[in-house]
């Protein structure tokens, strides 16, 4: 079956009312989706299958003072039942294209040692891997 890769801007909040098992780490907020389409520098791209969201791939327009503009790639999940049809790199392509269009130079992004199909689909895509560690730091209240 066909799909539609969309681009969701402020107001695109509802398009997240219907999303399909296992694209998300868990259950979509509504708030939480409402404020992060109407922050301008978040972005967000969806593959629909008809009204149902069977994939997105999410970033963050960056900026540093010594740095160009940078995209950084905060996730991709694309839902088990619509694996293997060329969504995640639709989903990266139209994300590099916003990217480009916002002027960012670069886009990167981490994922796991253990994360193959991810991992193929960054170098299928001309990623370079370079070895980047990644260091968590919880935050309390």
């Amino acid at each position: 079956m066909e799909h539609e890769i969309r681009l969701l801007g402020s107001g695109d909040a509802g398009v997240l009312d219907r999303v399909a098992d296992d694209v998300f780490d868990g259950p979509v907020s509504s708030e939480w989706a409402r404020e992060f389409l109407n922050d301008p520098r978040h972005h967000l791209v969806v593959a629909l299958d008809g009204a149902t969201v069977v994939g997105f791939a999410s970033a963050v327009h960056y900026l540093h003072p010594d740095k160009p503009s940078e995209l950084w790639i905060n996730e991709v999940g694309v839902a088990p039942t619509h694996h293997r049809r060329g969504i995640g790199r639709q989903l990266l392509d139209a994300l590099f294209a916003h990217g480009r269009s916002l002027g960012c130079r670069q886009a990167w992004v981490l994922t796991e040692e253990d994360n193959d199909a991810g991992r193929g689909l960054y170098r299928a895509l001309g990623g370079v891997e370079e070895g980047t560690l990644m260091y968590t730091f919880r935050l309390p209240d």
